[in-house]
């Protein structure tokens, strides 16, 4: 009803009758076919009036009963009357009065469209501007194209050639666009002045589509000349000083150069308040620009003031759903999310979306650009279902409205491989990353930028998937591109530098890695304020390659600034924030100071535990590692309940085969191999395998880490064959082209596959690969890093099994050297070198010393420690064996009864360490002659290793030998030779025929069958140990100088005293080689030696050897020893024949 008066003008001609029924009919068909409204227009024509545009077409119409009347296109009526045609609000009348020229009102409007259509334009250079403006570009080209070629000025030519290059700059085609602005400035250069204003316009309009192109270098050039321009000829308020200063900003900003691109946008802003009151639109426009700047400049409060100025502004100019508010709120919540703040970013954002869905049509792009935004919070909150429901919305609607428009669509690709990518669906990550690339690969040359960002998209899939070479060739080909078209401290030149280092990281490449994130830093420290977030991410990938080389120190000041950073920057509760501590946990992890570990890893589940949704993958990483820590610690109760939360969770959230559940499996597997739950081990690594192999390639690094831990548990319950296969496909990953040859986890599967050789019996083996791990490590570490020292001790190990003593030790020695330098000195690892030291030196016989080096161990075990460490244990068994060998039973008890102790409230009941304890004391009683605690001891050590073990396992065999000798020393040969036959046969299986076990079960029968006096049999058995031994061991191994001293022993029983004396003296000959004078096991010799010649009657040589014997275990062995008693009664024997 308001309308009435007004005027009305149909865009068609119109076909009326002189019949009202004729109208009716029609208006009563369109109200009873659909839900519109009929209306019957009663219209008034003055036939008086010549300019009235109708005509009686009655007489040639073709339906002649309609009587009709046509009315020409845009005839302009007047509203009359409207009102309901018999009540019926589906059916109105409404009536029209046909306008002539001269009626007042539509003269006062038709001056003012005059008036806002380009007045000062006439005839065809006004209709080719209206047709532009009304988006009718191909009429305006033809338009153009007319007036160009009727041209006969300069002037004219070069309007005609910037007006077609408004035409193709509306339509998107901006390299068209620009060679007609590039004409059109030619002309105008050689027809006016280098000041003329008009120069300066189009300087700048060029500048605008460069803009648009991505060609920022000519944008800035161009805006640059209108600039000066203007400053000569304008006042230095003027508002197209402004402009200018705010397109050159634009031009700034976008190529990284914020500061120059804060100073532009800030004189605009000056210019524009001494022109504008304090809430023009263009001082929303300026403050919006700063606030783009600062949030990218990491200055998030400065950002989130100016965007809120913005905002203001605009709330009290615009209606409340202006599409401007809209990108207000989502510039304000894109600060929140670079602030972390994702609560307030969707608050804000969903504000922005709430405005767009009420005032555009459902398929308007700037609805896509809300969707993704909101997406991408999701994305960063871990809720990757919303994420990827979000960001599928926004590409529904670009498929629909802009499928011409490619580079809208790979934006939406782009967004949702990144969210599959982060989910771990790697597959659906490439497919659309690669779609977003074949987009780009046909962009201009000008506009690349976006190409390199593909680039390094795909290559960050790669990365995730460990195919490294694939991610590096990716990565390189971006840095190419933005090396080509950035300024050198570009912040998007420090993301591939960060990028590629980070892959030569992972490929184990540390000085690259270290080069390449050096560079990003540089570029980071030059641009950025000292507290922006990108610096501390420099500083935490810096920190996380030389925790990688073990520089813990250089690590740790690393993670340490970049979570100073965060500090000043984010709230206490972000996720960031708790990832530093993550990252300071881990370093003290490795140095092995768990508690400090545990402490920083407990400060980041608090946090992840406030922010996060309790299935977040971040959870379970976090719970892997405070695991990992009570893993470490010995204390395996409070271990297994933290692995198996993360794997809950990971089970929950994660597809099956991903392999984050693999790393959980893997991490179960290898506690419960340390418990002695070797079962349950397999099954979980088992587990982690197949995983791995259903989705990596066969080159991937995962898949040697589950190869490599299946193969230790198999050398743990003695399958060697099968630890030997799963550690050779470890290594044969590890030696492929992704690693470099000197790669630190090449050198840990060697020294692991060192391991199973060594256990094997096969020393020269071990050694080789033992020196290869070595080698490896010395080509790329320090010379004092700790893990040149492990190898350095893995070689003494060796040395020590083959009884070359001297050789050990110097190995050792060399690795406490390497860790005295390195490490501090109550580190965990000092304390093994010196247990190490002081086995070999009880080898040796040099006892004092020994238990010396042990207690110094001990000693740093109790300092750093907890009470329930493993480690502790291990000090109180070596401890123990020194006072077992000097004959110190009730000490040697007292330690092994403190490791049993630690043990039963530490391990399960079955545990092998429990065996070995028990194992240790049965054999002290069955020295001390306590036979029947002997045995009880060891059958508990037999039982935990027959219900844990393969049958055919070498440690049973090894319960068998020991239970075997204590029926041996009770008497009970048959139970004796018994067991020591279970212990051969076991041995005949599971080793070659030269493994020094199998000597030890010979040795044990032949002692068995010298002791019922079936001396042939024990000289068989004997000759049998001393042929493995002379084949696998060094010429002066003492286990050779034992072996000939058993074959003496017998020759002496049957009275061949020729054949034992020459048998004795290769035993003397080795001992006094390899041992110190004062070792036990010389005195013995000397004793053997002795008693052969008292027989042959050389009781002078006799009577020298006993006293020799005597002094050694006098100075070495307690009072009561049996050995001082031995040699006293042998020496007043050669006395009474003297």
């Amino acid at each position: 009803m308001k309308t009435k008066g007004g005027l009305l003008s149909f865009n068609n001609f119109l076909s009326t009758s002189i019949r009202r029924e004729v109208s009716f009919t029609f208006a009563r068909q369109t109200m009873e076919s659909s839900d519109l409204i009929g209306i019957v227009f009663i219209i008034k024509i003055d036939p008086s009036i010549a300019s009235t545009p109708f005509a009686d077409i009655r007489n040639v119409s073709y339906i002649k009963g309609e009587k009709g009347i046509l009315i020409s296109i845009h005839s302009i009526f007047r509203i009359g009357s409207i009102k309901r045609i018999n009540g019926n609000r589906h059916l109105w009348q409404v009536d029209l009065t046909l306008t002539s020229d001269n009626d007042p009102q539509l003269h006062a409007l038709t001056e003012l469209i005059r008036q806002k259509t380009y007045p000062k334009v006439v005839g065809w250079y006004r209709l080719g501007i209206i047709l532009n403006k009304l988006r009718q570009s191909d009429k305006a080209q033809e338009v153009y194209d007319i007036l160009l070629n009727q041209a006969t000025t300069d002037r004219d030519k070069a309007y005609h050639y910037h007006m077609l290059g408004m035409v193709n700059e509306d339509q998107g085609e901006y390299s068209e666009a620009i060679n007609y602005y590039q004409q059109s400035i030619e002309i105008k250069q050689k027809i006016l002045s280098p000041t003329d204003d008009d120069l300066a316009k189009s300087y700048n309009t060029i500048g605008l589509v460069y803009n648009y192109r991505g060609d920022y270098s000519n944008a800035f050039y161009f805006h640059r000349k209108a600039l000066k321009i203007w400053l000569k000829t304008l006042p230095s308020t003027h508002p197209y000083l402004a402009t200018s200063y705010n397109n050159i900003g634009l031009a700034l900003f976008k190529v990284g150069d914020y500061s120059k691109a804060l100073s532009s946008y800030q004189k605009a802003l000056k210019i524009r308040q001494k022109n504008f009151p304090s809430t023009h639109p263009d001082l929303a426009v300026s403050y919006n620009n700063i606030g783009s700047v600062y949030d990218h400049m990491g200055d998030y409060s400065k950002a989130l003031s100016s965007h809120k100025k913005a905002l203001e502004i605009r709330q009290k100019n615009l209606p409340s759903n202006h599409p401007d508010l809209a990108q207000s709120y989502n510039n304000i919540g894109l600060v929140y999310d670079n602030m972390r703040d994702y609560s307030n970013a969707l608050s804000s954002l969903q504000k922005a979306l709430e405005i767009q869905q009420q005032t555009l049509p459902p398929n308007h792009l700037d609805l896509a650009t809300s969707y993704n935004n909101i997406g991408s919070i999701y994305d960063n909150l871990g809720d990757y279902s919303s994420a990827l429901s979000f960001h599928q919305k926004a590409l529904e609607i670009r498929e629909k409205t802009s499928p011409s428009h490619p580079a809208d669509l790979a934006t939406s690709y782009n967004n949702i491989g990144l969210v599959y990518n982060n989910m771990g669906d790697y597959p659906n990550a490439l497919s659309y990353l690669q779609k977003v690339l074949e987009i780009h690969e046909n962009t201009p040359p000008s506009n690349q930028s976006t190409l390199a960002t593909s680039y390094n998209n795909i290559g960050s899939v790669h990365e995730n998937m460990g195919d490294y070479s694939k991610a590096l060739l990716y990565y390189q080909k971006a840095l190419e591109i933005r090396e080509r078209i950035f300024p050198s401290n570009h912040p998007d030149l420090a993301q591939s530098y960060n990028n590629i280092g980070l892959v030569y990281d992972n490929m184990g490449d540390y000085s690259n890695a270290l080069t390449s994130l050096q560079k990003a830093l540089e570029i980071y420290r030059n641009t950025l304020p000292t507290n922006h977030l990108d610096l501390a991410t420099a500083y935490n990938n810096i920190g996380l390659v030389y925790d990688n080389i073990r520089d813990h120190i250089n690590a740790l000041s690393c993670h340490q600034k970049a979570l100073e950073i965060k500090q000043q920057t984010l709230s206490s509760n972000d996720r960031s924030v708790a990832q530093s501590y993550y990252n300071i946990g881990s370093v003290y992890f490795k140095i092995d100071d768990y508690s400090k570990a545990l402490s920083h890893y407990e400060r980041a589940l608090e946090i992840r535990q406030n922010i996060l949704p309790l299935n977040h993958p971040s959870l379970a990483q976090t719970y892997t590692n405070i695991g990992s820590v009570y893993f470490k610690m010995g204390n395996y109760s409070n271990a297994l309940p933290s692995l198996e939360k993360s794997l809950a969770i990971r089970q929950e959230t994660l597809p099956p085969n991903h392999p984050d559940l693999a790393q959980s499996y893997n991490n179960i597997g290898s506690l419960y191999d340390n418990m002695g739950d070797y079962s349950n081990a397999l099954s979980s690594l088992e587990t982690a395998l197949k995983i791995h192999e259903q989705t990596l390639p066969s080159n991937y690094p995962s898949l040697a880490i589950s190869y490599n831990n299946i193969g230790l548990v198999y050398d743990n319950i003695g399958d060697y064959a099968n630890a030997l296969s799963y550690l050779q496909k470890a290594l044969d990953i590890h030696k492929r082209k992704i690693f470099s040859s000197n790669h630190s986890d090449l050198a840990i599967t060697y020294n692991n596959i060192g391991l199973v050789y060594e256990n094997m019996g096969e020393y020269l083996n071990a050694l080789s690969c033992h020196q290869k791990a070595l080698e490896t490590k010395q080509k790329t570490l320090p010379s004092n890093h700790p893990s040149v020292a492990q190898s350095n001790n893995s070689i003494g190990s060796v040395y020590v099994k083959m009884g070359d003593y001297p050789k050990a030790l110097s190995y050792y020695q060399r690795a406490v050297e390497v860790r005295q330098k390195a490490l501090p000195e109550n580190h965990p690892d000092l304390a093994q070198s010196y247990n190490n030291i002081g086995l070999v030196h009880s080898k040796m016989g040099d006892y004092s010393n020994a238990l010396s080096s042990l207690q110094q161990g001990l000693e740093i075990h109790e300092k750093t420690l907890p009470s329930n460490h493993p480690s502790l244990a291990t000090s109180y068994n070596n401890i123990g064996s020194v006072y077992d060998n000097t004959g110190d039973y009730s000490n040697a008890l007292l330690f092994y009864q403190k490791a049993l102790e630690f043990y039963q409230v530490t391990l399960p009941s079955n545990h092998p360490n429990l065996a070995t304890s028990y194992n240790n004391i049965g054999s002290v009683y069955m020295k001390m002659g306590d036979c029947w605690n002997a045995l009880s001891y060891l059958q508990k050590a037999l039982e935990i290793h027959e219900n844990t073990l393969s049958s055919n396992h070498s440690s049973l065999a090894t319960s068998y030998n020991n239970i075997g000798s204590v029926y041996y020393s009770m008497g009970d040969d048959s139970n004796a030779l018994s067991f020591f036959q279970r212990a051969l046969e076991i041995h005949e299986k599971v080793f070659p025929s030269n493994h020094p076990s199998l000597a030890t079960s010979h040795n044990n029968l032949g002692l068995m069958y010298d002791n019922i006096g079936d001396y042939w049999n024990a000289l068989a058995s004997h000759e049998k140990a001393l042929e493995i031994k002379l084949k696998t061991l060094p010429s002066n191994h003492p286990s050779l100088a034992q072996s000939y001293n058993n074959i003496g022993s017998v020759h002496f029983k049957i009275g061949d005293y020729s054949k034992s004396l020459l048998y004795h003296q290769r035993a003397v000959e080795i001992r006094e080689k390899t041992l110190p004078s004062n070792h036990p096991s010389l005195a013995q010799s000397y004793n053997n030696v002795g008693s052969v010649c008292f027989k042959m009657g050389g009781y002078a040589k006799a009577h020298r050897l006993f006293e020799q014997s005597l002094q050694i275990v006098e100075y070495l062995l307690p009072e009561n020893h049996p050995d001082i008693q031995l040699y006293r009664n042998n020496l007043k024997c050669v006395e009474k024949k003297m």
